[in-house]
């Protein structure tokens, strides 16, 4: 069993950074930035914008060099007025700092970290290396500053602060509420309990080839991916590359989020739910399909390490203990 490691709960008056984790903040994203600072606020909580995003530093593809990013985030980890650290998007440059991050200040004053995309490689690695509880969560930019304007009506938005703030302050059961009814498919029908693990389908195969790689921590898990503008044909190859590891034959469930730009040019194209079962074959998995998280959708929070409930024939997924202490 993998030791998990809780972040101290977050309430309304703590401190909450937003940060440059991975990609800078472009100009023309600074209206979606204030947006997403003012959903945090409406929450109750006090924003603080890190400097590389205020600053709007930029290095390539990424708000700064690795080393930078670094010493940012791990003033942040070590800043006991900051209680959760919030990325204000993805991008591609979390795994140029993996062996940067300070885990003694980890390990001493643990905090929620919130983000997805990207930063799915930064939350994996600290839960392998010390078991830390991370959020695949919405950024601050795009995704409550864009998402939850932009696709979510006033109702669903007040039930996504809900539940982000019954999740960050540890109650349980949580049950997630998808957007619509039928929002949720079933592609396998049954009913499973795990820890949950997953985030973007293709970092979690990157961080495989590292140090930091995911082992014992998917036997008996509910494994939950999205992918983003990548053609279906190489989420083909993940999935049988997470198969040929023994990674299906170990987990209990697969909850798949909603996709953006994952099609194929090939004639006759199978459907993202064809190539899914095709890979996972004979195994009595349970798989709950379309669930809010990814890139098209305002994200439901998914704690990693928390057991949650998988019932894909009810189109339900509980969170049943606290994912903070």
């Amino acid at each position: 069993m993998v030791e998990i490691l809780r972040p101290h709960a977050v309430r309304p008056g703590d401190v909450v950074a937003v940060a440059a984790l991975s990609a800078p903040l472009m100009p023309a994203d600074e209206p979606l930035l204030d947006r997403g600072v003012a959903v945090l606020e409406s929450a109750g909580f006090r924003v603080r914008v890190a400097a590389l995003v205020v600053d709007g530093s930029r290095r390539w593809w990424s708000a700064g060099s690795p080393e930078r990013i670094a010493g940012e985030f791990n003033g942040l980890l070590r800043d006991p007025q900051v209680r959760a650290v919030v990325a204000h998007t993805g991008g591609n440059t979390t795994a140029s700092y993996l062996d940067l991050v300070d885990l003694d200040a980890i390990r001493a004053d643990p905090k929620p970290i919130l983000g997805y995309s990207d930063v799915s490689l930064l939350t994996l690695s600290l839960y392998a290396r010390l078991g830390l509880v991370g959020f695949h969560a919405d950024f601050a930019t795009h995704g409550m500053g864009l998402d939850w304007f932009g696709l979510a009506d006033a109702a669903r938005r007040a039930q996504l602060a809900d539940v982000y703030r019954r999740v960050l302050a540890g109650d349980a059961p949580v049950v997630l509420p998808p957007s619509r009814p039928d929002a949720w498919a079933t592609w396998r029908p049954g009913v499973a309990e795990g820890r949950l693990v997953g985030g973007l389908l293709n970092r979690i195969v990157r961080l495989q080839a590292t140090p930091y790689a995911l082992r014992q921590h998917f036997d008996g898990a509910l494994l939950f991916w999205e992918e983003v503008r990548r053609p279906l044909e190489w989420v083909w190859n993940d999935l049988h590359l997470l198969r040929v590891a023994g990674v299906l034959d170990r987990i209990a469930g697969m909850v798949v989020g909603v996709p953006l730009e994952v099609s194929t040019e090939y004639p006759d194209p199978p459907s993202l739910r064809d190539v899914v079962l095709d890979v996972v074959g004979g195994r009595d998995l349970p798989i709950l399909a379309g669930v809010d998280f990814g890139h098209t959708s305002a994200n439901l929070p998914l704690p990693l390490g928390v057991r949650a409930s998988l019932d894909a024939s009810a189109r339900t997924l509980t969170l049943l203990e606290s994912a903070v202490r």
